[in-house]
């Protein structure tokens, strides 16, 4: 099955916390703080695949976790880092934060992306000793992974797209010029998937092809598969329009060509643009007043034109060969330019913001960041008492607190911590 979207959930792994330890030896009572660092957290990683043509694993694997790093230990033991997690996905694939809309990547090479960037591990106490607190009991905590709710898009990576109205002869093309196995039959929608094939010129010469499904009137706003496939379009290079000239099914052929011109200048105006070759199918069935109208147009508009019977193949030569000729000409497939993050979600990345409400004459304090903090402190000992107490003042909680109206000898309660303030 083609899957060409999904939505998932990607999670760095968190950084480990550092220990609080002291050397331990016979003889030794006061070996001094020793503990480790903790170890950094895995990353998230995008990795193209080149077995992999569609998004469908995604359908019913939706979560992706890093490793944490592990905590520090004794002996200035630091903890290991966290296994990176790898993605894998297919050549192609635009990854967007879901949230925002920000495109994060374009897996359009072979180099692999980190995504989600695992958080750093916390020092351990043996970083905190100085000559006059020689026996510190905290550590700092491990710093969180990045998370993301991701929207995934693969918009396929061909160098020539067949477009044109359902039934006109795309699916007959491809499979005569390349190895596609398309399905071939004489109704609309007969091809309801995009197909890729590789077009071979000669010995170490060759380009991709694919057949576009699904542009009819009304496409470009969503009509019919509308949006479902029009996006495949965006990636190409050069454009075949693919039309039926003997106007079988009761359309006139220079109409067509217009209509889906249109589709593709609403869908996105960047792809009328494109350097486009039309190719005049159904040829034996035409009329040759038929054959010269068109022909005439084309050429009127300045337009190369083959004409060809795509089911027995003839005339395609020709036209492989023109474009073979053409593409060197031509800019490389579109890879997209990623956005950087945009000043809210940096800021959000480094929110230490605190919030204080007064519940009868208690001041409870919430931050987490502080949460992740407290942990790592112990709150007994005089000398984390101390380093607490800078933390808080650094930090602005001082002063938020004297903003909400605290009074000497109120109590704060911050988590399953109390105390009563004093200024």
């Amino acid at each position: 099955m083609f899957i060409d979207k999904a939505k998932i959930y990607v999670k760095a792994g968190n950084g480990g916390d550092g220990a609080v330890s002291f050397y331990r030896e016979k003889y030794m009572p006061a070996g001094g703080p020793d503990g480790g660092d903790g170890g950094h957290g895995g990353d998230v990683v995008f990795v193209v695949d080149h077995g992999i043509n569609t998004l469908a694993d995604f359908r019913y694997k939706r979560k992706y976790l890093a490793m944490r790093g592990e905590n520090g230990r004794s002996k200035r033991c630091s903890g290991r880092h966290g296994d990176n997690c790898e993605v894998r996905v297919p050549k192609g694939t635009l990854v967007y934060d879901d949230k925002t809309g920000r495109l994060m990547a374009d897996l359009s090479s072979a180099e692999r992306v980190v995504i989600a960037r695992g958080g750093r591990g916390g020092w351990g106490n043996q970083h905190f000793a100085t000559p006059t607190r020689q026996a510190p009991r905290f550590a700092k905590p491990g710093i969180p992974g990045e998370e993301f709710e991701l929207r995934l898009e693969l918009k396929l990576l061909a160098d020539v797209g067949l477009i044109g109205y359902p039934n006109v002869g795309k699916s007959s093309l491809i499979s005569v010029v390349s190895e596609a196995k398309p399905e071939i039959a004489n109704y609309h929608f007969t091809t309801r998937l995009p197909v890729l094939g590789v077009v071979r010129v000669a010995e170490g010469a060759s380009f991709v092809m694919a057949d576009i499904p699904g542009v009819i009137e009304g496409a470009g706003v969503g009509v019919g598969l509308g949006f479902e496939f029009l996006r495949h379009v965006e990636r190409c290079r050069m454009l075949v329009h693919v039309v039926d000239v003997s106007g079988s099914e009761g359309r006139d052929p220079i109409t067509d060509f217009d209509t889906i011109n249109h589709e593709l200048a609403v869908f996105n105006p960047a792809l009328a643009e494109l350097p486009m070759v039309v190719a005049g199918n159904k040829a034996d069935l035409a009329t040759d007043e038929q054959l010269a109208a068109f022909r005439a147009e084309m050429e009127k508009r300045g337009l190369p034109y083959f004409e060809l019977m795509a089911a027995i193949a003839q005339g395609t030569d020709d036209l492989v060969k023109y474009l073979a000729a053409r593409l060197p000409e031509l800019p490389p497939i579109k890879e997209y330019e990623p956005e950087p993050p945009a000043l809210a979600d940096i800021e959000a990345l480094t929110d230490r913001s605190v919030k204080v409400t007064n519940q009868g004459g208690v001041f409870f304090v919430e931050a987490d960041w502080l949460l992740n903090t407290m942990r790592t402190i112990d709150l007994q000992d005089y000398d984390g008492l101390q380093y607490f107490q800078r933390l808080l003042q650094r930090a602005g909680i001082i002063d938020a607190l004297v903003e909400a109206g605290i009074e000497e000898g109120d109590t704060v309660s911050m988590y399953d911590f109390e105390f009563d303030f004093v200024y």
